[in-house]
């Protein structure tokens, strides 16, 4: 007996050899697929079966365990099944092409979680934090995308739905019953319950807006005029000798990426080669690859040596930069000027940075306050307990909610029509989050970012 079209197959484990590979199935009674692979045993729910898995002319393919969840009882809310054997590459595909056989077919990206979605066994916000835990680059983001998984973000996002629900049902009664001497606006104190969504939005928004940092972690480039040591502090942040050192200007003909971690928030360093003018072909190339990082950044840090000052090379490059980017003015080689470390909030007016920093990237001296500065112009206050993993999609559909509350806020006593309008459109903003209100072309490009298997 063959499997239904409607059943999926693929391996659940990384590619490359290992010392267990998981083929992972899931469909609607899948109990005749599992005998004919395990030659006639019938697995029992939730409990380990040791067995051989055979292929169509009944030969071992391999031997392992077959774990069998039934539906509605696990991850998709359809039948699972899950066969663990070794993890060599050639005997999870010999496995795979078995299950295609008896009418499986290949997994897309992310349809396991898909499924587990379309089944209400995750919301959209939970499903997503599948992935963010997989692709986790620090031990905080990991942490936080299982609160995120385990639903702390989905309950705040829920009981804002409920409180506009309840709003919305006031304001609905003043507009079903208008010929009634009664006054429900009034009598449920419904500005009052509209002050008090405002400030949880806003609360909301700021944790998730901090949850976005945290996993996404913010782009870095070290800009500044040639040999100004932007390759030594690349080597000082990274702790490793990442890029070329020498005295040569133009020593660094193309962009050098590293990340490293601050306070769990993971960055990503650009050292761009010296933006200036050159009849280098190769450096010309890696001057172009540096304007694509500028567009990119969050940050950019711009070095300047203070024996030469703010040099005309300098000024063009800043002329060069993009207008919104957040810039911190780094006064390197202070162990050759004999200054000290320095931090200072003070407008640079040459550069437009509104953080000064000086410091030494042979000594490693003023390190820790560049890191500092850092963390503190992408907002990030540390991580803590109340924290959840969110993306820009959530911090987006949230800010619009905001939005639609602050318009409401604003309509008089006679913009009762009005009113709902801005309500119902800042509860269809939060339930975008959780997937009650979802567009299908939204949730395609969501899943289609997952790893098949997942």
């Amino acid at each position: 007996m063959s499997a239904t079209p409607q059943t999926i197959a693929a391996v659940a484990t990384a590619p490359g050899r290992g010392g267990v590979g998981v083929i992972r199935i899931s469909g609607k009674h899948l109990l005749p697929l599992a005998q004919q692979i395990s030659g006639g045993k019938t697995p029992q729910p939730r409990l380990a079966l040791y067995t051989d898995f055979y292929d169509a002319e009944k030969r071992t393919i391999d031997s392992g365990l077959m774990l069998y969840f039934a539906a509605p009882a696990s991850f998709t809310g359809e039948d699972v099944i899950e066969l663990q054997g070794h993890g060599g590459p050639v005997v999870m595909q010999m496995l795979l092409s078995r299950c295609l056989e008896l009418g499986a077919r290949l997994a897309e990206p992310g349809e396991f979680t898909k499924r587990a979605f379309l089944n209400n066994k995750l919301d959209l916000a939970q499903a997503e934090s599948v992935a963010d835990l997989i692709d986790a680059s620090s031990q905080s983001a990991a942490r936080m995308a299982v609160r995120s998984l385990k639903g702390a973000f989905s309950q705040h996002i829920h009981a804002l739905v409920d409180d506009l629900i309840t709003l919305r049902m006031l304001v609905e009664a003043t507009l079903d019953f208008p010929e009634e001497d009664i006054d429900f606006l009034e009598e449920a104190d419904a500005r009052g319950k509209l002050e008090n969504l405002q400030g949880r939005l806003k609360a909301v928004l700021a944790q998730a807006q901090q949850g976005a940092v945290l996993r996404e972690g913010m782009n870095v480039v070290l800009v500044g005029a040639p040999n100004v040591g932007k390759s030594s502090l690349l080597n000082a942040l990274a702790g490793d000798d990442i890029a070329i050192v020498t005295d040569i200007a133009g020593t660094t003909r193309d962009t050098v990426r590293e990340q490293i971690t601050l306070d769990g928030v993971p960055v990503h360093i650009t050292d761009t080669a010296g933006l200036r003018d050159t009849d280098d072909t190769v450096e010309k190339i890696g001057i172009e690859r540096s304007g694509k990082a500028l567009a990119q950044a969050d940050v950019a840090l711009i070095l300047i040596d203070p024996a030469e000052g703010l040099n005309q090379k300098t000024r063009d490059i800043l002329a060069a930069l993009p207008g919104n980017l957040k810039k911190i003015e780094v006064h390197n080689k202070i162990d050759l000027s004999g200054g000290t470390p320095e931090f200072s909030d003070v407008l640079c007016s040459e550069s437009g940075a509104d953080t000064l920093i000086r410091l030494s990237a042979k000594t490693g001296a003023g390190l820790d306050l560049l890191k500092r500065a850092l963390l503190q112009q992408i907002g990030w206050q540390g991580e803590s307990e109340g924290l959840f993993l969110a993306r820009r999609r959530h911090t987006a559909a949230l800010e619009a909610a905001q939005t639609e509350l602050e318009h409401a806020a604003r309509c008089g006593n006679h913009q009762i029509e009005l009113l709902a309008e801005h309500l119902r459109l800042a509860q269809a903003a939060c339930s975008e989050i959780t997937g009650e209100f979802t567009a299908d072309d939204l949730l395609g490009v969501i899943f289609s970012r997952f790893c098949i298997g997942k």
